[in-house]
């Protein structure tokens, strides 16, 4: 292993200008860690991966080593600044769950995709430390195989809550984070330690338990996996749980009492956009695929793609407890969707919104004539939901055994 760079100006100069000048490009907190992660965060990660934890994300897996192990993933680095921006909501984010007529979508994401932004601040001030003293770095974000949330308690910028997200003193649970790995050799700074105390408000906030235990979270189980990450049908378990969440879920983080000292953002990259501040569902689902990519246009939610995000807002729409007809109609169209994804969730949003002689005749004209199997599985479901009884076969939510006998053709 080659010795460690080191500058005769004194490392605790360099640490300091380097400080000084994130926080005058705009960071908000700023910690420094050697590249190397405890023993008990790469032992975390590998019971998260072999629980199955991780769900669908099997980059999660194959990427376990270089993300457990800053060393292989650069040998060469020898410390790492953290950097967190601020983006903290100036209303109450569980406000957005109050109306189940419009759409919910997390904080983060309702203004422009930070993955974009924080990396162009990265690279700023990695030119800049670069200028001054040469040597090798490297930058990253969250798409890197990055261990982000232990490294920036290591950098003292805060602690893993019980959520699993990180929690810091100053600003909450809305920090950005991202990372440069230096050559340089650096003293890192003290580690926050944990303030969670006795408190379970993100445990109990969960719509879906999707927390076994704390500083535990089974992602399979979390609404922000289901209606992001995972791509196809979501479980029916969890449809009822999600609500009006169409992207996101903010529910754990904006519970912890530790926002009481946070701050709203005022940095323009990351203030909401009005037209994604609790949108109507109805103009959701109508959205083709030119009218998504201009709406949701330099934002995350853009990478998911319309069918995924359609999906999510057909199953907040069949939330909805007192649909009116537009919104009826609106799912029944969703019927003839290209996407398979989207005809799927509509069979079942429609089962919960629709009258039954509506849904019969839907059913009726459209199971046998339907190529996915997929989707037909969503029609049968509504015949005999999975797990059910043979005596409630017939039976689907909402509506009568009666109107479901119509709701599959019979053999």
């Amino acid at each position: 292993m080659p010795a460690p760079a080191r500058h005769p100006r004194g490392e605790e100069n360099i640490r300091e200008a380097i400080r000084a000048e994130a926080l005058a490009m705009g960071f908000d907190a700023v910690g420094f860690a050697a590249a190397a992660l405890a023993d008990t965060a790469r032992a975390g990660l590998e019971e998260y991966i072999a629980r199955g934890y991780h769900g669908d994300m099997g980059w999660l897996s194959e990427t376990a080593a270089r993300r457990g192990n800053p060393q292989i993933l650069w040998p060469q680095a020898r410390s790492v600044v953290v950097l967190g921006l601020n983006y903290g909501p100036s209303e109450d984010p569980l406000a957005a769950n109050a109306d189940p007529t419009r759409g919910a979508i997390s904080v983060y994401a309702q203004g422009r995709d930070y993955h974009d932004t924080i990396k162009k601040r990265l690279k700023a001030l990695a030119r800049w430390i670069v200028a001054r003293w040469p040597g090798e770095l490297k930058v990253f974000v969250d798409t890197a195989p990055v261990m982000e949330k232990p490294l920036a308690q290591q950098a003292g910028l805060g602690w893993q809550g019980k959520h699993t997200n990180l929690v810091s003193l100053e600003f909450g649970s809305w920090l950005f984070l991202g990372e440069i790995y230096l050559s340089l050799d650096l003293t890192p700074d003290p580690t926050e330690a944990d303030h969670c105390g006795s408190c379970r408000n993100c445990l109990d906030a969960c719509p879906t338990a999707a927390f076994p235990a704390p500083y535990r979270l089974d992602a399979r189980r979390c609404i922000s996996y289901l209606t992001i990450e995972h791509k196809g049908p979501i479980p029916l378990e969890f449809r009822p749980l999600i609500g009006n969440r169409v992207y996101g879920c903010d529910d754990c983080l904006a519970v912890c009492p530790w926002n009481k000292f946070a701050r709203a953002t005022a940095d323009p990259a990351f203030l909401p956009r009005q037209e994604l501040t609790a949108p109507r569902l109805a103009a959701l689902a109508r959205l083709d695929d030119a009218a998504f990519r201009a709406l949701f246009a330099g934002t995350a939610i853009k990478r998911i793609g319309r069918g995924r995000f359609l999906r999510n807002v057909l199953i907040a729409i069949g939330n909805v407890p007192s649909p009116d007809t537009d919104l009826v109609e609106t799912v029944r169209r969703c019927l003839d969707d290209p996407a398979e994804l989207v005809r799927g969730a509509a069979v079942w949003a429609l089962s919960r919104v629709a009258p039954p002689v509506l849904l019969a005749r839907e059913a009726r004209n459209r199971y046998l004539r339907e190529e996915s199997e997929t989707v037909r599985q969503e029609w049968d479901h509504l015949h005999c939901p999975p797990g059910a009884a043979a005596a409630e076969c017939g039976a689907a939510p909402r509506q009568t055994s009666r109107m479901m006998r119509c709701g599959r053709p019979a053999a």
